[in-house]
């Protein structure tokens, strides 16, 4: 019988033989070296040596017996695993499989005895379709044969915490056919450097083409356990053959209030403490090792022929990424392509508590808060499960709850992954939940708005609707979305559409940026203490506060982007009014008051004028880094509220200023057709914009003399007035004549059929919906041009 095998010896074939995670090692030693993954060196034991121990110690009628008494409701599931691991403690290795496992950590050793990672390796674990995270135990920084066999030994047990047997029993596994594997790995000196999670899907959307990455400081426990809030990062996979382009679509800091290192010695083998503040200001990874990563993630998914789950670490004292582990991800792989299920809420409460959204779902019921794991008996099965973190002993309630909300943790923590492959939806990273929500207290969980998620006070009601993409019809008339913020621009991709027809760059700067572009670059501007205490907190890590801004921009404007590419993305320029734009964090310094901001000193007019014009050059850079160092050349520029000819020609040369000169590097230029103007002088337009998106909210209003904000006056605004739909028809019959595109951004075709049949009757090119209106509206579209059809 073979006791021990050499990681360099085993491939994805062995899995009987060595457990899923030893068999994937093997398969990326062997298989990826050549392609420069990394992974740390290490052997496994058998399972046909764990199979002898048992039988060696006379162990499987009394495991068997515990097992029954369990199922039968004669015992607990605790009493039940405790006996069973009890059992297994108590006996011994024999002389030839300790032998062996000796001689291999002499071999991996060399002269003096190294820190290995011990890992368990079940023989249905990381199997296709359940990922069995946690379940077994590992031991962490483990030095001397003494030490390792104890660790083995108690890895021999753990095949038996509640947790494994209460998935495997969820799982359909029969307890007694699974054997366990034990993985002896070096030890990444993670500690002194980082490490983390990494996806090669997005795991709440399974849009398929990035990568996305967890990292924090020290071991990679604090991540996996989700004790730490993470750095996060998203990779555009189909750029990353280009060594020219970084394609880095989102980088966020998380706050990494801690981190796992080594211990002192003796039994004290990892220890927790808390990071400076220069570590929590800080990424812990550079873009080079972000995008060397990423690399690595592409090339295993690729070897494998599906998506993968993987953790990493990097060694703090030589620099070096390693890969420590990958099974397959087992949820979004799973979905159906073209099954899309959309959730609403139709109702509003009080938010209690935020967080990262995990999955899409909404649920209501009563929050059963529990802080500590010795508390989880008091759980009511279909509450809301409230806590500061989960680990592999929390599955068993959390495959009984409703919903999820954690203190801590990220989007690759446990409670995330168990959370995604139960099917539940939940909110981790929440700060805290655990004193916000009052125990007791009935609240709804939404997920539905995209990558945060709200608790709110209260059961709110919802709508839930499946549809089959499969079945919904194709039209003539292009199909657009209207997109606004980077959080949920993941949650729609698998929508039929062709493209972005309106990205509001305002809504990246009001929401992720939240400060004036001039008060950063003129800081001495800003009088009041806090908003500079608060400019200067956001701005940390930047040499200069400027980059702070074009950086956010166009990580916003790529992620919204990535989902459509090569399809056309129009990203609208800033179209604030002033009155919003003095909201923003120092905009009170650089904004004055207006009686009327819908038709004051807002769109075109900034971008040359000198209050603004600085301003304007950061968007620009935005822009030009999106598609020159990111890699979307897709992205087309749109010029919102532009109100004359000679105002375009002064727009277009300040861009061209600043490295956006139309017809460059296959850079398009867009103009909103949203006032009067645009359509009466629309063929002088056509010859400066290379396409025309109509803007019915403020055609309607300066064609009617509407305030579109005067709820007095709701019942005149309306986009189907004659008057109105007599210059939209102008402007398209205007556009095709002179050869350029022109297309609509707004609710109307959604709200109102006849508009609908209006716009196609007209021949528009193009219709840009909201994302939950993409879904009810083509079958609309399909409808008018049926109709079109036969007249």
């Amino acid at each position: 019988m073979q006791h021990v095998i050499d990681f360099a010896d085993i491939g994805l074939a062995d899995l009987p033989q060595v457990g899923g995670k030893n068999a994937s090692l093997g398969e990326m030693i062997r298989e990826l070296g050549a392609q420069g993954v990394s992974v740390p060196g290490g052997f496994a034991t058998t399972s046909a040596a764990f199979r002898a121990f048992i039988d060696a110690n006379d162990l499987r009628a009394g495991i068997s017996s515990a097992l029954d008494r369990y199922h039968a409701g004669e015992a607990t599931l605790q009493v039940t695993g405790l006996a069973i691991r009890d059992t297994i403690l108590g006996g011994s290795f024999s002389d030839e499989t300790a032998d062996a496992i000796r001689a291999a950590y002499r071999a991996l050793s060399g002269a003096h005895p190294v820190p290995v990672a011990v890992r368990s390796s079940a023989t249905a674990e990381d199997l296709p379709d359940a990922s069995f995270a946690g379940q077994q135990e590992t031991f962490l920084n483990v030095v001397g044969e003494h030490d390792l066999l104890d660790a083995c030994l108690r890895c021999y047990a753990s095949l038996f915490t509640d947790r494994a047997i209460s998935y495997r029993d969820l799982n359909g596994i029969d307890q007694l056919d699974v054997a366990l594997s034990i993985g002896v790995q070096r030890m990444v000196r993670s500690d002194s450097g980082g490490s983390g999670v990494m996806f090669s899907i997005d795991t709440d959307s399974g849009f398929p083409d990035v990568v996305v990455i967890s990292a924090a400081w020290g071991l990679g426990e604090t991540v996996v356990q989700g004790i730490v809030d993470p750095d996060k990062y998203v990779v555009f996979k189909p750029f990353l053959d280009d060594p020219t382009l970084s394609p880095i679509i989102e980088k966020t800091v998380g706050e990494k209030a801690t981190k796992m290192v080594l211990g002192t010695g003796g039994t004290v083998r990892t220890r927790i403490k808390e990071t400076t503040a220069t570590e929590r200001a800080r990424l812990v990874l550079g873009d080079d090792e972000v995008l060397a990563l990423a690399r690595w993630a592409v090339a295993i998914e690729r070897h494998y022929g599906r998506p993968m789950d993987m953790e990493w670490a990097k060694d703090g004292v030589t620099g070096e990424l390693f890969i420590v582990q990958a099974r397959p991800e087992t949820v979004q792989s799973r979905r159906s392509a073209t099954k899309f299920t959309v959730h609403r809420l139709t109702g509003t409460g009080d938010v209690l508590a935020t967080g990262a959204a995990i999955g899409d779902a909404i649920a209501t019921g009563p929050a059963c808060v529990i802080k500590s794991a010795a508390d989880i008996e008091r759980f009511v099965d279909g509450s809301i499960l409230v806590t500061e973190m989960t680990d592999p002993d929390w599955v068993p309630i959390m495959a009984r709850a409703a919903g999820i909300v954690t203190d801590h943790g990220g989007s690759t923590s446990h409670a995330a992954i168990v959370s995604r492959e139960l099917g539940i939806p939940a909110i981790v990273g929440s700060g805290s939940a655990t004193h916000d929500i009052p125990d007791g207290a009935i609240v709804t969980l939404s997920c539905a708005d995209g990558d945060r998620g709200e608790v709110y006070a209260g059961a709110l009601p919802f709508e839930t609707e499946e549809i089959d993409l499969g079945a919904l019809p194709t039209t003539r008339t292009k199909v657009l979305v209207n997109v606004a913020t980077p959080a949920a621009a993941f949650q729609w991709w698998r929508l039929p559409v062709s493209g972005v027809g309106l990205a509001r760059m305002e809504f990246i700067i009001n929401n992720l940026i939240t400060v004036h572009p001039m008060a950063l670059i003129h800081p001495e501007r800003v009088t009041d203490p806090a908003e500079r205490k608060r400019i200067a907190h956001l701005t940390r890590g930047y040499a200069d506060p400027r980059d702070y801004f074009v950086e956010t921009l166009a990580l916003g404007i790529a992620k919204l982007a990535a989902p459509h590419h090569p399809d056309p993305v129009i990203v609208r320029m800033s179209d604030f009014k002033t009155n919003e734009y003095a909201h923003l964090l120092g905009g009170a310094a650089f904004e004055g008051e207006e009686e009327n901001p819908m038709i004051g000193f807002r769109g075109a007019s900034r971008y040359y004028d000198s209050r603004y014009r600085e301003g304007f050059e950061l968007e620009c850079r935005a822009i030009r880094r999106v598609r020159e160092q990111i890699g979307f050349r897709n992205v087309i520029v749109m010029i919102p509220f532009c109100r004359t000819v000679g105002e375009a020609d002064r727009v277009l040369e300040v861009m061209a200023a600043n490295g956006l000169k139309r017809g460059e590097n296959g850079l398009e230029v867009y103009m909103m057709c949203e006032i009067p103007a645009n359509v009466v002088l629309a063929e002088q337009f056509a010859t400066r914009f290379d396409g025309f998106s109509i803007g019915s909210n403020d055609l309607t209003q300066l064609t009617l003399g509407v305030d579109r904000d005067s709820g007095s006056l709701a019942a005149l605004f309306d986009e189907r007035d004659p008057a109105v739909t007599t210059l939209i028809a102008e402007a398209i019959r205007k556009a095709h004549a002179a050869g350029i595109k022109i297309g609509i951004c707004g609710q109307g075709p959604s709200d109102h059929a006849d508009f609908a049949q209006f716009l196609v009757r007209e021949g528009i090119d193009s219709i840009s919906l909201n994302p939950d209106s993409v879904l009810k509206t083509l079958p609309r579209i399909a409808e008018a041009e049926a109709l079109v059809a036969t007249v």
